[in-house]
């Protein structure tokens, strides 16, 4: 439920609920990650560049940056550049309890060692300039995701720290997230109690779609939630969550609507043939409903709200729905619009912001404390 530029500036009370925000996006200054890395790797940048593909051209013009027409702070920094301004239009204007930030870093770099030198640096950045400057802040952990042992020691490194609640992944990614490859990051996150954030968006050899490139935006944007449902897929096939029991998965601005259909489809096709899949000792559907969580932002919207509460009864995961904004992007969910008023309040309650606080082990004094 997207929320227009012109009524985002606006002030709703929302001081009567505890907010979580769980998807929100913050830039780090090339300065601040440079000087951060070790020599090798800040020559390398000096003199090379990044080759990740960056999200830019993913977008219409109209949006620089995703952002929306009001989020460029006044100190010229780029759309969540800019701690101060997004503590005045995020933090206080909404009375967001806790916001947990997710950085792009590099998606899809090549060079997995610069990669993971540079999600290091990132990790830094985030603690030191971030987290330290206002204690609503957590953040997700940037991992080089094709050096497995670099990302499992940059866990066992940050994964203890309060700030960090979660390991930052991606839709489209080189491989699926279910494939032996990614196991031992898989492994690490599952001990280190870091829930996995599989995030809109991403890069990989080809595309989210089955035959070739979308040749519009909107195509991106409205079909790449099938990336989503191929990366849980392949999680559940794999065996992943019977070798790893403790793992738990978040779909981060993937929508959900899907996700009754998806489960629907995988339960029947695991009657017919479990044989193909020996390690699934359930069917599909449990392992969706006990593992993986989904956020708000963006939620598909049935025509009448009585559709809506029939979707969240066809999901059975009322424990597994979390509030988010995506800001700054030019879609941004407000609080006051984010969930139709047919939703129980008691619901409601848990969407925006108890199933974080349970899922992430916050620390919040809840508004009727």
């Amino acid at each position: 439920m997207a929320t227009p530029v012109h009524e985002a500036a606006r002030r709703v009370e929302t001081s009567a609920e505890t907010l979580v925000d769980c998807d929100v996006h913050n830039v780090i200054a090339d300065e601040a990650l440079s000087r951060r890395l070790p020599l090798r790797w800040r020559q390398y940048r000096e003199r090379y560049g990044a080759r990740d593909h960056t999200f830019a051209g993913m977008f219409p013009r109209m949006y620089p940056f995703a952002a929306r027409s009001d989020s460029w702070p006044p100190s010229g920094l780029p759309p969540g550049g800019d701690l101060e301004f997004m503590r005045e239009q995020l933090l206080d204007q909404w009375s967001i309890s806790c916001a947990v930030l997710f950085p792009f870093g590099l998606v899809g770099e090549p060079n997995a060692a610069f990669a993971a030198a540079c999600a290091r640096a990132q990790n830094d950045c985030q603690l030191e300039d971030w987290l330290a400057g206002d204690d609503r802040l957590r953040s997700s952990l940037t991992l080089g995701w094709e050096d497995a042992p670099s990302a499992v020691a940059e866990i066992e490194r940050m994964g203890a720290h309060p700030g960090f609640v979660q390991v930052a992944a991606f839709c489209r990614s080189p491989a699926l997230l279910g494939n032996q490859r990614y196991w031992p990051i898989l492994e690490a996150a599952a001990d280190a109690g870091l829930p996995v954030a599989i995030h809109f968006g991403g890069w990989s050899t080809g595309f989210h779609t089955g035959s070739g490139r979308p040749t519009f935006y909107s195509e991106e944007k409205g079909g790449i939630a099938t990336a989503a449902q191929d990366q849980l897929t392949s999680l559940v096939c794999n065996g992943v969550f019977e070798r790893f029991p403790k793992l738990r998965v978040i779909s981060v601005e993937n929508g959900f609507a899907w996700l009754p259909a998806l489960m629907w489809r995988l339960d029947r096709a695991w009657q017919k043939l479990a044989v193909d899949v020996p390690e699934l000792t359930r069917a599909p559907s449990e392992y969706i409903r006990e593992h993986v969580w989904v956020t708000t932002q963006p939620i598909e919207e049935p025509p009448t709200d009585a559709q809506f509460v029939g979707l969240l009864n066809q999901m059975g995961m009322d424990e597994r729905i979390m509030f988010s904004t995506d800001y700054p992007h030019w879609d941004f969910d407000s609080p006051a619009r984010t969930l139709p008023r047919a939703v129980a309040p008691e619901l409601r309650a848990k969407i925006m912001g108890g199933n974080a606080i349970d899922l992430y082990r916050l620390e919040i004094e809840t508004a009727d404390a």
